[in-house]
C-alpha cells in the first residue's frame, strides 16, 4: 500500500466508530511512521551529541532493489514523533546506494557505511535458471563498501565518499569473477570497542533460487579511524583471519550464514548470532575481538532447547543496564532445513516478532549469555506481513525499538514491564495475581465440579452506537492449570464450558497425547494444541494456555516450557479466526468432566499472560 494511502487509512479507521478498537501498542500501526520516499529498510538510529535521533534509511520510489535505490539521513528531537534535516547521503540519480548501518565515534562524528554500485554496473553474473542467460539485473549486493562522515551530528554529509578495501575470502575467490567484483551487502550494527570501530560485512558467493546462494560473515575492524584527521588514513583488517568467515556449523550446516549481528560481553568477548536456512539461527562467541572464533553452534534456550528462526533478521543488542535483547520470529526447525525450496520458502512467516531476554554468566572460556523463552513483541493484523531489520534505542529509561516492512518504517516505544520480567524469568516463582476471577482448588470434590464460567468477548458492542456495531477488545484469556492423569487416553475432558450446540470453550486430549483447546461462538471455531511428548502420565502436569486477543495468537506453556512446535511442528503458536465474536457457554465451567486421574488447581484470567508470568506460576 502507498503510504499516503497507509496513512489514510489509519486516520480513517481512528475517526470512523465502524473501524473502532482497542488499542494494543505491539500493533505495528501503532507506531510513529519514518519518513521515507516508498521502498523503507534498515531505519537504524544512533543519537547525536546535540540529543538528537540520527536515522538512516535505505529507500527510493520503487521496490528494493530496483533503480533510485539510495541512502538518506534524517534527525528527530522529540524521540520519532517527527522529523526533520532530511539529507540525501547518495542521490536517487547515482548509482545504487544501499543498506547503510551508522557508527559514532567517542569524539562525536558519526559515519555512514553503505554498499555503493561506484561502476555503476547493471549486470552481473548468475544462476540460469532462475536468471535468463545468467544475468542478474539487480546490483545492489555488489560493488564497493564505502562511507562517509559528518561532524555537524548529520545534518551534513562529507562529500567525499572513502572505500574500505575488503580481503579476499575463499568464498571471493570462488564467484563467478574470482574477486575481482565482490558480491555483499550488510544489515550489522556497526560498534567501537577498545578504540577500534567495527563494521559487520556479510559475503556472498553467487545469485540464484534465493537471490543469495552461499553467504558468510566478516569484520572490517579499523584502530585508527577514530585517531585520524583524514579519513582516507585509517587502515582497515578484514576479520577473521585466514580465508574462512562465519558459517553454520560444520555438522549439519547449509550454504546461508548471513546478517551476522554482533555484540560486546563485559568482559570484552565477542558475541555473534546469524541467520541460516537450517531452521534455527547460529552463533559464535570470539575471545580475541574477532581474529578467531568459537565453531558456530545453533542457538539455545538456557533450558537447552534449540531456538527456531526462518531466512529473517535476528538481532542482538546489548542494553544500558548490561542485559541483552533478541529479536527473532520463532519456528522453523527441520521443516525449513528439510524443505525442498527452504532457499525462498524461508524468508516467509516474520509476523509476529518475538523478543528474548538474555544475562551473562560464567564459563571456562569467559562470558556467556543465557536466554530466557520469549514473549509477543509486535504483530500487524495481515499474516503475511514481514517485519524485520530492527534497530534498539534506549533514551531516559525508555526503549524504542524500529521495524520496517519494507514499505512504512517505524518506531514503537516497548513497555519497560515486559522487558524487566523477561530479564527476571530465571528467578520468578510467583504467580501471577492480576486478572485472576476464578481461582480454584480441589479439596474432596468428587468430578466434575461446577464453577461460574467467566464471560471472554473478544468484540463488544458500542451503547452510543445507532447501528448496534462496537469494537474488537484487543483482550484475551488464560486458562492457567494442573492436573494429575493416571494415562494420556484421547477423549479425556478436562474443562468444559459449551452449549450442547457446541458455543463456548473446552480443553481435552488428543489422540497425538497433546492438550487441545476449542473455541467456538456458534458461528466461527478456532482450535489448537499443545506440543507432542511434553505431558506425562502419572504426575502433576502445569499447563497455562494463553489465548492472546491482540495478534490473536494461542500458545501454550506445559510444564514451564513454551511450545515451539518441537520436530513434529514448524509452529508451536497458532492463530485463531479474527471474526470469533465470544467464547460464552453454558453459565457454569465444568472441571474433570471426563477425566481418568484428578485436576489439582484452576485459575483462569481475564487476561492474556505474558511467557514470563506463565513460567512464574509453573515455579510457584
Amino acid at each position: 500500500m502507498a503510504k499516503k494511502a497507509w496513512l489514510c487509512a489509519v486516520i480513517f479507521c481512528l475517526q470512523n466508530p465502524l473501524f473502532a478498537q482497542e488499542t494494543d501498542k505491539r500493533n505495528i500501526k501503532t507506531g510513529m511512521v519514518i519518513p521515507d520516499e516508498s521502498y523503507s529498510d534498515q531505519p537504524y538510529i544512533v543519537k547525536t551529541n546535540d540529543g538528537a535521533w540520527l536515522c538512516v534509511l535505505t529507500t527510493g520510489q520503487s521496490h528494493e532493489g530496483e533503480t533510485g535505490q539510495h541512502v538518506v539521513t534524517q534527525r528527530s528531537l522529540d524521540q520519532g514523533k517527527t522529523w526533520t534535516d532530511k539529507v540525501d547521503v547518495e542521490p536517487a540519480n547515482g548509482p545504487e546506494a544501499s543498506y547503510a548501518v551508522l557508527l559514532k565515534s567517542p569524539n562525536g562524528r558519526l559515519f555512514v557505511f553503505y554498499n555503493h554500485n561506484t561502476d555503476n554496473t547493471r549486470a552481473v553474473k548468475g544462476d540460469n535458471p532462475p536468471y535468463k542467460d545468467g544475468l542478474v539485473k539487480r546490483v545492489d549486493s555488489q560493488g564497493y563498501f564505502v562511507f562517509k562522515y559528518s561532524d555537524d551530528n548529520g545534518k551534513s554529509w562529507s562529500k567525499q565518499r572513502y572505500t574500505i578495501p575488503m580481503r579476499n575470502f575463499e568464498i571471493d575467490k570462488n564467484n563467478p569473477y574470482q574477486g575481482k567484483i565482490q558480491y555483499f551487502w550488510n544489515v550489522g550494527r556497526a560498534f567501537a570497542d577498545n578504540g577500534s570501530a567495527y563494521v559487520p560485512v556479510h559475503k556472498v558467493g553467487g545469485f540464484g533460487e534465493g537471490f543469495f546462494t552461499k553467504s558468510e560473515g566478516a569484520l572490517l575492524q579499523s584502530a585508527d579511524l577514530f585517531k585520524v584527521a583524514d579519513p582516507a588514513q585509517a587502515k582497515w583488517n578484514t576479520l577473521p583471519d585466514g580465508e574462512i568467515g562465519l558459517r553454520t556449523p560444520s555438522q549439519g550446516g547449509g550454504p546461508i550464514a548471513e546478517e551476522q549481528s554482533f555484540t560486546v560481553l563485559s568482559d570484552g568477548s565477542f558475541f555473534c548470532v546469524y541467520r541460516t536456512i537450517d531452521g534455527h539461527p547460529a552463533y559464535t562467541y570470539s575471545r580475541d575481538r574477532g581474529q578467531t572464533w568459537d565453531p558456530p553452534q545453533y542457538l539455545k534456550y538456557a533450558n537447552g532447547r534449540l531456538v527456531k528462526h526462518p531466512r529473517a533478521a535476528n538481532f542482538v543488542w546489548k542494553c544500558e543496564n548490561g542485559k541483552y535483547l533478541y529479536w527473532f520470529h520463532n519456528h522453523g526447525g527441520k521443516f525449513i532445513k528439510e524443505h525442498p525450496n527452504r532457499r525462498s520458502m524461508a524468508y516467509n512467516d516474520r509476523n509476529p516478532v518475538w523478543i528474548m531476554g538474555g544475562v551473562e554468566a560464567d564459563s571456562p572460556k569467559g562470558k556467556i549469555i543465557r536466554w530466557t523463552q520469549p514473549e509477543i513483541l509486535l504483530y500487524d493484523d495481515e499474516p503475511i506481513i514481514r517485519m524485520s531489520y530492527p534497530d534498539l534505542v534506549e533514551d531516559k529509561g525508555n526503549y524504542y525499538i524500529t521495524e520496517t516492512q519494507k514499505d512504512i518504517a517505524a518506531v514503537h516505544q516497548i513497555d519497560n514491564k515486559l522487558l524487566d520480567n523477561l530479564w527476571a524469568q530465571f528467578e520468578n516463582h510467583k504467580k501471577a495475581k492480576d486478572g485472576a476471577v476464578i481461582s480454584w482448588k480441589h479439596q474432596a470434590e468428587k468430578f466434575p465440579v461446577s464453577v461460574k464460567s467467566p464471560a471472554i468477548d473478544f468484540y463488544k458492542r458500542d451503547p452510543k452506537r445507532v447501528d448496534g456495531g462496537g469494537f474488537a477488545t484487543r483482550s484475551g484469556f488464560t486458562i492457567d492449570m494442573v492436573f494429575n492423569l493416571k494415562d494420556l487416553t484421547p477423549g479425556q475432558v478436562l474443562l468444559d464450558n459449551r452449549k450442547p450446540e457446541g458455543t463456548g470453550w473446552s480443553v481435552s486430549l488428543t489422540d497425538k497425547k497433546t492438550l487441545e483447546i476449542t473455541l467456538s461462538d456458534g458461528r466461527t471455531q478456532s482450535v489448537w494444541s499443545s506440543d507432542e511428548g511434553l505431558l506425562k502420565a502419572g504426575t502433576d502436569q502445569h499447563v497455562s494456555i494463553i489465548v492472546d486477543g491482540g495478534p490473536r495468537i494461542i500458545s501454550f506453556v506445559v510444564n514451564g516450557i513454551l511450545n515451539d512446535g518441537g520436530d513434529t511442528r514448524q509452529f508451536g503458536w497458532g492463530r485463531f479466526n479474527p471474526y470469533l465474536q465470544s467464547v460464552a457457554g453454558e453459565p457454569q465451567l465444568l472441571i474433570g468432566p471426563k477425566i481418568n486421574g484428578a485436576i489439582r488447581q484452576v485459575t483462569i484470567y481475564d487476561r492474556a499472560l505474558t511467557t514470563s508470568a506463565a513460567i512464574g506460576n509453573y515455579g510457584k
